[in-house]
């Protein structure tokens, strides 16, 4: 593979991208009470001036008391919060790159999520799932909490709303809805966390409706043409091997619903970009997406890097984008240690990238 085709200008949703690499969404806590500091702008502002094409914030807090546990990630709430995000977007676009926020509600989550950086506040009080059944690290087990009520489900569908305006305000191109890895969209969609008997619950379509009316708000808020970015994926933070579809048409019924609610990208997270997704067919779970929902997708999952964090090369995601099964790719934490991660490898030098190491977790660099 020539690995050109990842390095070349695109225009995806109407947004002239000037490279297919994404940097994808990773968790820092570095912003406190929720407002990104001059270090987080500068902590964007060096992977854009990298080459980066495009930039997917870390989680970012919807504006409810139920979406936090974590006080030192940033949110998209009070005018603090966003005075902090505009300069942010500014120092971003004055390098020549885009970028969205990704909007999060991390749901009922049994225990804090640990930030990458220094350590955030548990609000976990103030949590909601929509059965009273945790996520986190542990599996699905009997109910830890009580289940959302419906009015609960209108404020934080609301909440979205208010966060993708706000989104709208700060001069981002776009927004992500984060709806995997076992938070509250998440945890909505899966039958293991949703035993709902009402109509948030039972089938796909039950269980994917509180996904499509936070969808369906946001995209009320930002217009028709602003993109929406959809995260999503079969595994979970509590169970690497769960599914939301055990096969293409359950896959391809749940996707119809999030397209029709107005997802204009795919953000598909595997933990390997380069696993087949179901028995007896190659594609992988970014190829699935792309092909039954016609619509862009960015993979991610351990591109440019081995299981030890050390540099890999990018021949089969490359090769994705050549054949047209995914058209954008995320970088993660190869990113983190090397902010010029597209500059270095557009240009060959591979050899200098340096292997992610999580002592780099402790600091913005």
């Amino acid at each position: 593979m020539s690995g050109e085709a990842i390095f070349e200008p695109v225009k995806i949703c109407g947004l002239p991208l000037r490279n297919r690499i994404v940097m994808a969404p990773m968790t820092r806590s570095f912003s406190t009470d929720g407002i990104p500091g001059p270090n987080v702008v500068e902590y964007y502002r060096k992977r854009a001036a990298g080459g980066t094409g495009l930039i997917i914030t870390e989680g970012t807090w919807i504006p409810h008391s139920s979406a936090w546990n974590d006080a030192n990630a940033p949110c998209l709430g009070n005018e603090r919060q966003l005075a902090g995000w505009r300069v942010v977007v500014d120092a971003v676009h004055a390098e020549g790159g885009l970028i969205f926020p990704q909007l999060w509600h991390c749901g009922l989550i049994e225990e804090p999520v640990a930030g990458m950086g220094k350590p955030g506040l548990n609000i976990g009080a103030h949590q909601r799932g929509p059965s009273g059944i945790g996520g986190g690290m542990m599996k699905p087990s009997q109910p830890v909490g009580e289940p959302m009520t419906k009015a609960e489900i209108a404020e934080v569908i609301e909440a979205y709303g208010v966060a993708a305006g706000n989104a709208v305000t700060c001069g981002f191109d776009g927004i992500e809805i984060h709806g995997a890895h076992g938070y509250l969209i998440d945890q909505f969609l899966w039958h293991e966390t949703n035993l709902r008997t009402d109509d948030y619950g039972g089938d796909i379509a039950g269980r994917a409706r509180f996904a499509c009316e936070v969808i369906k708000k946001c995209r009320d808020e930002v217009g028709p043409d602003f993109p929406i970015s959809m995260r999503i994926s079969q595994w979970k933070q509590q169970d690497f091997e769960a599914r939301l579809a055990s096969s293409p048409d359950e896959l391809e019924l749940l996707l119809a619903l999030l397209v029709n609610a107005g997802v204009d990208i795919f953000h598909c997270s595997t933990r390997q970009h380069d696993v087949p997704e179901f028995e007896g067919d190659p594609l992988t779970f970014a190829g699935w997406v792309r092909k039954l929902s016609n619509r862009p997708v960015i993979a991610v999952g351990s591109i440019g890097q081995r299981a030890d964090f050390t540099p890999a090369n990018t021949d089969f995601a490359e090769g994705l984008v050549e054949e047209g099964n995914v058209d954008l790719l995320a970088i993660g934490r190869p990113m983190i240690a090397n902010p010029d991660w597209v500059t270095l490898s557009r240009s060959g030098k591979t050899s200098e990238l340096r292997a992610f190491d999580r002592t780099m977790l402790a600091s913005l660099d």
